[in-house]
């Protein structure tokens, strides 16, 4: 038995049919299955190369603009001017993977706010406490009087699950849910990386002017790390939820940010595990 060698993909698709092997009850079989499709994405500002992330084709322009609005390049949709697709020449392998942004304003300022993010961020000495004293330093505190009940948070892992498509084909996906005050999904993005779902989610509403989610809870499908809280925080997101538990670095985060995100976590039991919340913002029945 053997499986062809070659896998074309598409361009754009978020899956691809594949011949694999299934094994069961020591009997293997071969037959069509789907894969997660995972490919590059540069982001290029003012035609100068930013950055490069794997990602999950699809939804592109909201990814850009979450990432730029996470590190604090734009405050909104009204500071982009341009944000397209680069088009090379024909037979350009990079052709659909580029992604220019034009700003308005200086450019040097955002490069420069950029440049001191990602220094920041991959400097083995600034860790722990001092980054997330720095993080609470350049944003205001969340202001919302968001409560949500036990009942209802227990109910957006459902939700947010039967929204995810590419994942029911998949397997591979993660997924983040944005959701209202009532519990109604307003938002949901896959992707193969689970800070890019979340990007991909604060983009979708950073462009249709959508910001703060003050009034907004967040749902990821893995587990809650530093990054997504921190993501969270600068999109004023006062409850975030995840199917998964939360990293050390989350934790401090939500306990040493008081009044910025909290966490409050959601097992795969539907059983909230109160170690990680604030009961200030979780109360009991409907």
């Amino acid at each position: 038995m053997s499986l062809e060698p070659d896998l074309e993909v598409p361009r754009g698709v978020p899956a691809v049919r594949h011949r694999v092997v299934k094994v069961r009850d020591h009997v293997a079989s071969e037959c069509q299955d789907h894969l997660a499709v995972e490919e590059p994405l540069e982001i290029r500002l003012g035609g100068l190369s930013l950055s490069v992330t794997m990602r999950t084709p699809g939804e592109d322009e909201e990814l850009v603009a979450g990432f730029l609005f996470s590190e604090g390049v734009i405050a909104g949709a009204d500071d982009l001017d341009v944000l397209a697709r680069y088009r090379g020449p024909d037979g350009d392998p990079e052709d659909g993977n580029v992604m220019n942004v034009l700003l308005k304003g200086d450019p040097r300022v955002a490069k420069e706010r950029l440049r001191r993010n990602f220094v920041a961020s991959s400097s083995c000495g600034l860790c722990g406490r001092a980054t997330i004293d720095a993080i609470r330093a350049s944003l205001p505190a969340v202001q919302s009087d968001l409560v949500i009940s036990v009942d209802r948070l227990n109910c957006l892992g459902a939700a947010m699950h039967d929204a995810q498509a590419t994942f029911e084909k998949t397997g591979g996906l993660h997924a983040a849910g944005l959701f209202d005050a009532d519990g109604r999904l307003i938002v949901l993005r896959e992707d193969i990386g689970r800070h890019n779902a979340v990007d991909k989610v604060i983009g979708h509403m950073v462009l249709a002017r959508g910001v703060p989610l003050d009034r907004h809870v967040l749902m990821v499908s893995g587990r809650v790390s530093f990054e997504i809280m921190q993501k969270a925080l600068t999109a004023r997101i006062p409850v975030i939820a995840a199917v998964s538990a939360p990293s050390s670095m989350a934790v401090q985060m939500a306990r040493w940010c008081e009044g910025h995100a909290e966490l409050s976590v959601r097992v795969l039991a539907s059983v909230i595990d109160r170690r990680y919340q604030r009961r200030s913002r979780i109360v009991g029945g409907t």
